[in-house]
């Protein structure tokens, strides 16, 4: 990137935030710090109004704004993909939100960026398993204001494995994907603790104007989660499976605690840090028992066995019985 693009790079990243760290300047584009301050000095020079203070940062002057900016055709593909996207994984709400700032997006696009969009729009596909449940379609919408005005809300919850329903209210500091699935962090008032949701098991939600109290923030809740992870009874587990249900595993197989694989010709060896209080790992390996070889830990393979000898004497009672 040369030195005038990074400049209206910055000058946009500046108008992006209320303020803007040199070290975060520095770590987007590469440069030292020095030359961040050079770059800052270039914009004072030309007439941009911002003003910075040592240890926070830098900010433009409250009613300075740039003037649409153009995308570059790498740029307006990113949006295009960012829609689908938001069309798959999140709820009615946000996908309304999103769909109106890209008629405002597109709205600048010079014309043959609006042509490269029409173009793409039907050759980008994103697919992925639904839900069956009906929930209600602004739960994520609802959250994510909570959390950007810090407001309690009243959610109606059904937990897995429990067919009665339980109203709490929370605190949410958080929302992330993960393992196909929306959660939300909150502090949970019925448990006066932090607990974890699965957005599809919300039965309904809604904004109150309680506001929060002053509570941990959702990267300093992971770091305490990350910590008390490391104090976890966790163990190695080494797996040699055949190369032809490799693509069957990987989907699931982070949530195993999934650290490494080597090529052994026909068979790939994953290495796994579990925790083996959870007995998930001796039953997912069962699903593909045929193809996997366990080659430590010995305690893992007893359990697998323990499991068959079950799953065995069961079956031959059900024989024994029907005949």
């Amino acid at each position: 990137m040369n030195r005038f693009d990074r400049i209206t790079a910055i000058l946009i990243q500046l108008q992006s935030k209320k303020v803007v760290k040199a070290q975060d300047l520095a770590d987007r584009f590469g440069i030292s710090l020095r030359t961040v301050y050079r770059d800052i000095r270039s914009l004072e020079e030309a007439g941009v109004p911002l003003y910075g203070e040592a240890g926070i940062g830098y900010s433009l002057v409250e009613g300075y704004r740039l003037p649409p900016v153009m995308f570059t055709p790498d740029e307006a593909v990113a949006f295009i993909t960012a829609e689908k996207l938001m069309q798959k994984f999140s709820d009615t709400a946000l996908q309304s939100h999103f769909n109106s700032a890209m008629f405002k997006v597109k709205a600048v696009l010079r014309g043959t960026e609006k042509d490269l969009l029409e173009n793409l729009d039907q050759q980008i596909v994103v697919t992925g398993k639904k839900h069956n449940k009906v929930i209600p379609q602004n739960i994520l919408d609802i959250l994510l204001k909570a959390i950007a005005d810090k407001k309690v809300v009243k959610m109606v919850y059904k937990a897995f494995g429990n067919d009665d329903s339980s109203e709490r209210l929370l605190e949410p500091i958080g929302v992330f994907h993960e393992y196909e699935n929306w959660y939300t962090i909150a502090y949970c008032h019925l448990r006066n603790a932090y607990r974890q949701f699965r957005i599809d098991r919300v039965v309904n939600i809604q904004l109150t104007d309680i506001p929060q109290e002053e509570r941990a923030s959702l990267k300093e809740f992971q770091e305490l989660k990350e910590q008390e992870k490391k104090s976890f009874n966790v163990k190695k587990v080494v797996l040699r499976v055949s190369k032809s249900i490799t693509m069957y595993l990987e989907e699931h197989r982070h949530y195993h605690g999934f650290v490494s694989e080597k090529n052994m010709g026909d068979k790939v060896e994953m290495t796994f840090l579990t925790q083996f209080t959870d007995p998930g790992m001796e039953r997912w390996i069962m699903m593909f028992a045929d193809k996997v070889e366990i080659i430590e830990p010995e305690e893992l393979k007893d359990r697998v066995c323990l499991l068959i000898d079950t799953y065995s004497q069961k079956y031959s009672l059900s024989k024994n019985l029907l005949t």
